[in-house]
Parts: structure tokens; C-alpha cells; sequence
């Protein structure tokens, strides 16, 4: 194994993040990863293409061939500030819990989309997570070649699971569960119990593999930020289509469920829609962080200084999404004590390596 990193500097860099979490560390958290650092130990040539959506569903290559291909291309990378080794698997799409429980996973786009198998009533409609499904048996079988041949250096993380009402908009259909809020609701807080316990099944699975006794790794999940213990991104782009009332009967119950059965809890602010449920997400004392995203179109980070001065006034720490400009802007606005900042730099751009490590 060639990863430039040890498990010395994890333990570290796990306890940065731990500090984070707990809004004990006096600086931001920088995920900083540097590029085209070493050779390619193999010259780049692998058998298996990296994984990805648009391969997902190819499964020529063996759970080996596809580690061997990771650790080909972590292998040229260094780990900076609180960079650390991991692998995203985003690649079978956002909301793969659907297909946990029977929605047909379709990459024929080159993007992961969900569909149920045919248009039910949500009467008719039930959630369970199959322990035996090809694509929880495909992410299981991966994840037991990587512990295998890192033993925990590497971090994988969690599949996009999805928001308990997104994958109810997947097996119903939005327009579906839209009318379904005023026709019926006690059938869709049924369904949100099931799908709710079918997602932590998922997670309480894949954990076995990741996190077996005596193990040491992290979480994490497609935000890239390390957890010392569980840990998930929360999220609701559902909730984009509906108002706030909605949200605290909908919504809410399942996110203080999540805060409550998870150490950490970061919540996808998604879009200017759900502005409306800032204050209603902030109202959860055991919520850590919110990650806002401001939308495609939409003015930069810049803009929005008076939400991230409530979200750190609600006493939450922030992903900041945007580019390494907009840290240093937002930085020198509001200051980056409780920020996390996730980017990558060629090798060779050392001075502005330099530049992001010496933020406070």
C-alpha cells in the first residue's frame, strides 16, 4: 500500500474534527487535499475505471479490482491541514435507500435516477430495507475489500442514503406526495416510519462492515466530514415545495430523531426554499452544523453572510460551500472559527496551500 498517510495522523485529524463538532476547535477545519503529489504506483493503468454513477451498475470488475483502482489514485495524493484518505460512495446515486427497498436504480444517463416499479396508492406502499438487495450487497462486498486491504486508513463513507421524504417522493411520486399531505397524512407519517426505520437498518448494516468491534475509523458520507462517531448529512430537498407548518409535522420529527440517535448531525440547507425552515432547523439543540446551498445562478457566498451570522449565533457550526475565494472572503467578513472548508490544489501550488492552512 502506497497512501501517504499513517494511522498516527488520523488519530489527529480525527480529533481536529472531533473538536469541530463539538464547537471546542478555534479555527476552521480545512479538508485540504493536494494533487498529482507521487507517481501513480501502477502508471495509472488499472483494470477497473473508478467508480462513479455512470458505472455503478457494470459489475464486471470485482469489489478487489475496484479498491485496486482507489488505492492507485489515493496513492498520488497528499493530505494537508485536516485532509484525510476517503472514498465517497455517492456513486450509486442520491436517495439509494430507495433502491434499498425496491425502486429500480437507473444509470442509462450516466446519472443515478430512482423509479418505483409501477404507481401505487400510499396505502399500497411499504418500506422495508433488503439486507439482500444487489446494490446493498454490491456496496457490502466493496466495503469488505477495502477494510481488508486498508484497515481503516481509508475512510468510506456511507452511500447518499437520501432524505426520509425524498425517498418517499420516490416511491410515490412528488406530485403524489404533495396531495397526499392534505388527503392523507397519517398514511405519509406512516410511510416516513417505515422508510425511516428502513434507512437506519441500511446504515446499522453497512456499520457491521465499517465499524466492527475494535475498530478505529471514522464516519463520514459525501460531505467529506470526518466523524469520530456516527455521524450523516441530513436532508430534505422535499421540503423545498412546502411551507414551514409542513415541515414541523413532516420533516422535523425524523431530523430531532436524527440528532438524537446520531453523536453528529450536519443538515443540506438546499436552495433559497428552504430559507424558510432555517430558524426551525436551528431550533434543534442537538444539531451541529448546516451546510447552506445557495443555488445555481444565485448570488455567492458573499451574499448570504446574514445566514451564516445566524447560523453561528444559533450556536452551529457551517459548511461553507463555494470556492477557495469565497473561504477567505467569508473568512475576513465573519471570521472562520467553525467553518469547514473542503478543497483540492495541485502539488505544486504550495504558497496557496500555506495561505489556507494559516486562516484563523
Amino acid at each position: 500500500m502506497a497512501i501517504h498517510f499513517s494511522k498516527d495522523r488520523m488519530a489527529e485529524v480525527k480529533d481536529n474534527y472531533r473538536r469541530w463538532w463539538n464547537g471546542e476547535l478555534d479555527r476552521p477545519i480545512v479538508n485540504l487535499t493536494l494533487h498529482n503529489a507521487h507517481p501513480h504506483p501502477t502508471g495509472g493503468v488499472s483494470r477497473a475505471p473508478w467508480l462513479s454513477q455512470a458505472n455503478c451498475g457494470d459489475f464486471q470488475w470485482t469489489p478487489e479490482e475496484i479498491i485496486d483502482t482507489m488505492d492507485d489514485g489515493l496513492s498520488t495524493l497528499e493530505f494537508a491541514g485536516d485532509g484525510y484518505p476517503r472514498v465517497s460512495f455517492d456513486c450509486f446515486g442520491p436517495g439509494v435507500a430507495a433502491a434499498f427497498c425496491g425502486a429500480t436504480l437507473d444509470n442509462s444517463s450516466g446519472r443515478v435516477w430512482f423509479f418505483p416499479d409501477r404507481e401505487r396508492e400510499i396505502a399500497d406502499i411499504h418500506a422495508v430495507y433488503d439486507p439482500h438487495n444487489k446494490w446493498a450487497e454490491r456496496i457490502k462486498a466493496i466495503y469488505r475489500a477495502g477494510m481488508e486491504r486498508w484497515d481503516g486508513l481509508v475512510v468510506m463513507g456511507m452511500p447518499d442514503l437520501g432524505g426520509v421524504m425524498d425517498v418517499a417522493a420516490t416511491l410515490r411520486g412528488t406530485e403524489n406526495l404533495l396531495m397526499d399531505l392534505y388527503d392523507e397524512p397519517e398514511e405519509v407519517l406512516r410511510l416516513i416510519g417505515e422508510i425511516e426505520t428502513a434507512w437506519y437498518a441500511a446504515y446499522d448494516d453497512f456499520s457491521k462492515i465499517l465499524h466492527p468491534a475494535g475498530g478505529d475509523m471514522g464516519w463520514t458520507d459525501w460531505s467529506g466530514i470526518l466523524s469520530p462517531d456516527p455521524s450523516y448529512i441530513a436532508q430534505c430537498d422535499f421540503c423545498y415545495m412546502i411551507g414551514d407548518e409542513m415541515f414541523k409535522k413532516f420533516v422535523l420529527p425524523t431530523l430531532r430523531r436524527d440528532t438524537e440517535r446520531l453523536t453528529n448531525v450536519i443538515y443540506h440547507l438546499d436552495g433559497i426554499g428552504e430559507l424558510c425552515h432555517l430558524d426551525t432547523v436551528l431550533s434543534l439543540p442537538e444539531l451541529n452544523a448546516v451546510q447552506w446551498v445557495y443555488g445555481d445562478g444565485k448570488p455567492g457566498p458573499m451574499h448570504w453572510l446574514d445566514v451564516y451570522r445566524k447560523i453561528r449565533a444559533a450556536g452551529k457550526r457551517m459548511w461553507l460551500v463555494g470556492g477557495i475565494q469565497d473561504f477567505f472572503d467569508v473568512s475576513d467578513a465573519i471570521g472562520a472559527e467553525g467553518i469547514y472548508c473542503s478543497c483540492g490544489l495541485n502539488y505544486t501550488d504550495q504558497d496557496m496551500k500555506e495561505k489556507l492552512l494559516g486562516i484563523r
